[in-house]
């Protein structure tokens, strides 16, 4: 209803102006003329805001000419034709600035809708973000622990056991994280009112990674800004998801979260894996997809935070963040 009403303006204008037109040129009394002039400015202003372009254009032209022109007839034998070229240009100033009135308002309403469109995409990136970092992780445990299961079911039954718990766990968590992402989908404000995983969850993570170690400060989780928190808790599911692709024979994997002099320090190290299982060089940081640790140097860097990785002395690999403490950034 609201298009089609819009739509009617440039028929509206061009009716006004024709009427208004053969008005003039029958003599009508200067006072109805100047009402008319009156009625077609804010006309041709709806016209620019609303009307489509083609429509619009025609009805805006004939507009602007009969604001112009409609003092030319009562000047007639009274002055010369230069002065009536005067007097039609002088009343072209408004109808045109109508116009830019118009077209300003439209062009500033499509840039809202551009950035509508672009803040939607960039969102829809975010979520696809979330939903790799999160599930992935959950995902390759699944695929190890299936493997694991396979090759010992024979042998010891116990640990095929153990290790179906575990692939159990790691689906649960999988699903939680597709929820998490549903969930901000459907969310009419935004991903932004949905629940976000942050270093508090990191027990729970390193619980199901086998092999893991955590050792976390709470005084300095609590130091992390919100974006930290969630940017560290993601390295963090990122790092253990690589040490389960690349290094699936490391023994312990510990995670650390504390202080250091430079801020809050997240660290994900894997010792050395076993002869035979693989090896960890260039762990992450050339994945064509662009959201792993690569994807997340910039992540980590807008949080105001630096991520470095390497490997250790030991010949495992490191994925080191560190982010300012929240009393520095508001300081």
């Amino acid at each position: 209803m609201t298009v089609r009403f819009h739509a009617a303006y440039a028929p509206l204008l061009v009716l006004a102006g024709v009427v208004g037109l053969l008005a003039v040129f029958l003599g009508a009394p200067p006072a109805w003329l100047l009402i008319w002039v009156g009625l077609l400015l804010p006309l041709l202003a709806l016209v620019a805001r609303w009307s489509p372009v083609r429509s619009g254009a025609v009805a805006a032209s004939l507009g602007v000419s009969a604001v112009a022109v409609w003092p030319v007839p009562l000047m007639w034998g009274k002055a010369s034709w230069l002065e009536a070229c005067g007097a039609a240009a002088f009343w072209a100033v408004p109808a045109l600035g109508a116009l830019a009135a118009g077209g300003y308002l439209r062009r500033q309403a499509s840039r809202m809708r551009q950035a509508v469109r672009d803040g939607r995409r960039d969102q829809q990136l975010e979520l696809a973000r979330d939903l790799h970092d999160f599930v992935a992780h959950d995902v390759s445990a699944i695929v190890v622990q299936a493997q694991a299961a396979r090759f010992v079911a024979d042998t010891d039954p116990e640990q095929a056991v153990r290790a179906l718990e575990r692939i159990e766990a790691a689906g649960l968590g999988a699903l939680a994280s597709m929820d998490r992402t549903v969930h901000a989908l459907r969310e009419a404000a935004g991903a932004r009112s949905a629940s976000v995983p942050g270093t508090s969850e990191l027990p729970e993570l390193v619980e199901r990674f086998e092999g893991g170690v955590l050792e976390a400060d709470p005084a300095a989780a609590r130091e992390l800004s919100r974006e930290a928190d969630t940017t560290a808790y993601r390295v963090a599911v990122e790092a253990l998801t690589n040490v389960r692709r690349h290094a699936p024979g490391a023994a312990v994997v510990r995670v650390r979260l504390h202080r250091v002099a430079e801020g809050i320090e997240l660290s994900v190290a894997n010792s050395a894996p076993a002869r035979g299982a693989g090896g960890l060089r260039g762990l992450g940081l050339r994945r064509r997809s662009g959201t792993g640790l690569a994807g997340l140097r910039g992540r980590v860097e807008a949080a105001g935070g630096t991520l470095r990785a390497g490997a250790s002395a030991d010949g495992g690999w490191r994925v080191r963040a560190v982010f300012p403490a929240q009393e520095h950034i508001l300081g």
